[in-house]
């Protein structure tokens, strides 16, 4: 697509060079800035709002699953790292330590929460005496630390924000209904909020979340073809549980370890929605997320009365819809350009015929698609307009994704996908991890998922022959 603005001149080709883009694009629509310390940003008011339109959407979400929110503690005791080995040392390359407080040296480090799975259980351990306190169902809106060694703002940064549910149950049959529950709401509100269709599945053994029984993921896929991990749900069983002597008098009155769950989102989330919608004039934001959802311009706005309506056709709108107005002195053609590249997904003009014609012009951000609408049934055009902007993003991102997933039936065929092409790859496995490992080194991909509408390719395993389990995407990730 040519690009047609002096704003996003200064913008890479999101053809030709698809990294510099998405860091022109976050930078100049002032999503972040990057932080003084090495792999960590600041997320600015434009950027934070987009993550605060995401917490209240999958906020309530949450809630109506009977979950209640509450905070722990951002510094653990490094002991408690300890007690689960896997998961010690799944996270140790990541961890963040603090060893002096106070200008003293500390009886103990402190670790920097890289996720909460053992203040949760230490607290679960206190809190739990009767089957009579199950479930427990927690939720915290919270940061955590991860050293990262390569950064990138949004996808991966040593300091995120998420979301992370922790829950305890009598059986492993309830945390099961509880982990696949938590998915499914992942699911829903990527589609229906962020325009972005997941596969959802579980991941094989080297994938998995470091000390969980099972995970289940949903991978999307972005514009360049390449798989992001946008959410994930892990069932513990009683690994954690035993770890910190979490038991609880069952019916019988006899002492069980309960089984326990985990599940979470980022601020990634914000990445990928850069990532999958996002064009060659910038952002391109779902309606349900945008900081503003309609923008309204004047046009020739010098002209007696027409910033006065305008800003009466804001007010109305502001009554149900998030909506600005821009009455600066800069031309409409910078305004229409600025706003694009910001992603908002209507623009609203209107200039003297307009008036005159009791109407006015929208134009929609995903496909610039103009039409006149009377003011007399302006709020039901807007929300049908940003029906249809939800509507048409996720069916471009789902073409999107059809066009580049491909099937493998043996190794040259994987292979030869993996590196002529971009994409997922669907091709059956045998579960061995030797072959998983072989396939990352002589393809550069990396299982995704094991989905759960589950496709029979072939008999045999694409990589040795033998007999398949499973059918598995494939695909290189983020």
């Amino acid at each position: 697509m040519a690009k047609d603005n002096q704003f996003v001149n200064q913008i890479a080709d999101i053809e030709t060079d698809f990294p510099r883009w998405y860091t022109d694009v976050v930078v100049k629509t002032k999503l972040v800035d990057y932080g003084p310390v090495k792999g960590t940003m600041v997320i600015r008011p434009y950027g934070y709002a987009i993550w605060e339109n995401i917490q209240k959407e999958l906020d309530a979400r949450i809630k109506a699953t009977g979950h209640q929110n509450a905070y722990f503690p951002l510094l653990i005791p490094y002991s408690y790292m300890t007690r689960e080995a896997e998961h010690v040392e799944g996270f140790a390359p990541e961890v963040a330590v603090v060893t002096v407080g106070g200008g003293e040296k500390l009886a103990e480090p402190l670790v920097i929460r890289p996720t909460s799975e053992t203040i949760f259980g230490e607290m679960y351990s206190k809190w739990l005496q009767s089957y009579r306190d199950l479930p427990i169902l927690i939720n915290q809106w919270a940061n955590v630390m991860r050293w990262e060694k390569t950064t990138r703002p949004f996808l991966r940064t040593s300091e995120f924000l998420w979301q992370e549910g922790h829950t305890a149950h009598a059986t492993e049959e309830e945390a099961m209904e509880e982990t696949m529950k938590m998915l499914g709401v992942y699911k829903e509100f990527a589609e229906t909020c962020l325009a972005m269709p997941v596969f959802t599945g579980r991941k094989t053994e080297k994938e998995k979340f470091a000390g969980a029984v099972a995970t289940f993921g949903m991978e999307a896929m972005m514009h360049d073809g390449k798989s992001l991990q946008a959410g994930t749900s892990h069932y513990f069983g009683d690994h954690f549980a035993k770890a910190f002597e979490i038991e609880f008098q069952n019916r019988e009155n006899k002492p069980q370890t309960p089984h326990q769950t985990s599940w979470g989102v980022s601020t990634r989330l914000i990445g990928g929605i850069i990532m999958t919608h996002g064009d060659d004039n910038g952002l391109v934001l779902p309606p349900a997320i945008a900081p503003i959802q309609v923008v309204v311009i004047p046009v020739a706005q010098h002209k007696e009365g027409v910033i006065e309506k305008a800003q009466e056709v804001k007010e109305r709108l502001a009554k149900q819809f998030r909506t600005d107005i821009d009455i600066s002195d800069n031309s409409p053609g910078w305004k229409f350009a600025q706003y694009e590249m910001k992603g908002v997904p209507l623009r609203l003009e209107i200039g003297p015929k307009d008036i005159e014609q009791n109407q006015c012009v929208i134009v929609r951000r995903d496909n610039r698609e103009k039409t006149f609408v009377s003011l007399d049934e302006l709020e039901s055009k807007v929300t049908e307009l940003l029906q249809a902007v939800h509507d048409g993003m996720y069916e471009k991102a789902l073409q999107n994704r059809e066009n580049r997933t491909w099937a493998a039936l043996n190794l040259d065929e994987l292979i030869q996908i993996a590196n002529e092409k971009s994409g997922f790859i669907k091709a059956m496995w045998c579960g061995d991890a030797e072959c998983e490992a072989k396939l990352k080194e002589v393809a550069g991909v990396s299982s995704r998922c094991m989905p759960f509408a589950q496709e029979h390719l072939s008999d045999t395993c694409v990589c040795c022959g033998k007999p398949a389990k499973s059918m598995v995407i494939w695909g290189k990730a983020y």
